[in-house]
């Protein structure tokens, strides 16, 4: 996705209100300081363009077939319906399916007339014990498409 549809894309979610802005002077971090990196951008992008072409009231099975033809369009390595690894203090204990791996992002998406507090919990629990940095939690089942950004934070070494 080229760098001016990045920032229309932001400025159509920014409106929608759903997720963290982008400082101006510093690409990669939100407006807290987190680190991102464009792929989280050009997923939303994605999930906006799905969201818009379709509207709500689909089963999830069809925004992640219509998410797949834009990712597959917009150039991302991604891969749909991934098994990740779940650790238990390093060691892998069993594994859990999430819907996509965009980059080094994992993708949950949803199409609920609203996201319920398990959701949340089940997408930042997969971030977690499978070690990746960042995640998104979109649903599609609402008027406006919505997007969580979620964080795996790391626990600091105790001394």
């Amino acid at each position: 996705m080229a760098r001016k549809e990045l920032e229309e894309a932001s400025e159509r979610r920014d409106s929608l209100g759903g997720i963290d802005r982008r400082d101006e002077g510093k690409a990669g971090q939100s407006y807290k300081g987190y680190d991102f990196d464009d792929a989280t951008g050009a997923v939303i992008g994605a999930c906006i363009e799905v969201h818009q072409t379709l509207g709500p009231g689909f089963r999830e099975i069809t925004y992640q077939r219509a998410l797949r033809l834009e990712l597959e369009a917009s150039g991302l390595d991604f891969s749909r319906e991934e098994n990740i690894p779940i650790y238990y203090k390093g060691k892998k204990i069993d594994t859990r399916r999430v819907d996509f791996i965009v980059e080094d992002c994992l993708v949950e998406i949803k199409a609920k007339s609203e996201l319920d507090p398990e959701d949340y919990v089940q997408a930042l629990s997969y971030l977690k014990a499978s070690g990746y940095a960042v995640g998104l939690l979109v649903n599609f089942g609402t008027r406006r498409a919505e997007f969580k950004r979620l964080v795996n934070t790391p626990k600091p070494q105790e001394s």
